[in-house]
């Protein structure tokens, strides 16, 4: 019983651990950084926001392609330009806060990110989901839907990050945004979650 119950734990552990892997970035590849007011940097400087710092800690080019206020609606709509602008290699797409936050339906949200997806990968890019939490009074993990996409979809996911940073007063700005602190938090844990999937040494 004692040996069953250790091998469940391991197989677990193991589970958790499964990251699905990508291409090897090369160090002239072009990452794209896209979301909302979270991706954009509000709260802090333009260096301090998480593409600047993923950028510096990776040593690639990370192109901050964040709106702020923007719902998943506008951010489907305004994709392609972006991936016809910069054909990125990959794309790093955390999204959703804004139609979490005004409850615009989370079926939509979702529908919205999967097809966001896909539209990167008919441009042959690679994409990295960072799920953003229900806007509640404690912050556990993103809203489910965003790991049932990372499943469906096969692709890198961190869905802790955004809530970890968004529960601790002294990572925040404001109620919904983060600090330079904050903000070089999820930097660090892009680039683990990215090391993870081999897209990095």
């Amino acid at each position: 019983m004692k040996k069953t119950y250790i091998f469940i734990i391991l197989l677990l552990f193991g589970c958790s651990q499964d990251v699905p892997t990508l291409a090897e970035l090369p160090i002239n590849a072009v990452i794209v950084a896209f979301g909302d007011s979270l991706t954009y940097g509000i709260g802090a400087s333009s260096e301090e926001s998480y593409p600047a710092i993923l950028s510096n800690l990776i040593q690639r080019e990370v192109i901050n392609a964040g709106v702020s206020g923007e719902r998943t609606a506008q951010g489907l709509e305004r994709l392609p330009k972006i991936l016809e602008k910069y054909q990125p290699d990959l794309l790093i797409l955390c999204h959703g806060g804004n139609d979490l936050l005004r409850k615009t339906g989370e079926k939509k949200a979702a529908d919205n990110l999967i097809a966001m997806i896909k539209m990167a990968q008919e441009y042959e890019s690679e994409v990295v989901l960072i799920g953003v939490p229900k806007p509640q009074l404690f912050l556990s993990s993103a809203a489910d839907f965003y790991t049932e996409i990372a499943t469906k979809m096969e692709i890198p996911y961190d869905g802790d990050i955004i809530a970890d940073v968004l529960s601790k007063k002294s990572l925040k700005s404001d109620v919904i945004h983060p600090n330079a602190k904050g903000y070089q938090k999820i930097a660090d844990a892009i680039a683990e979650l990215l090391r993870q999937a081999k897209a990095i040494k």
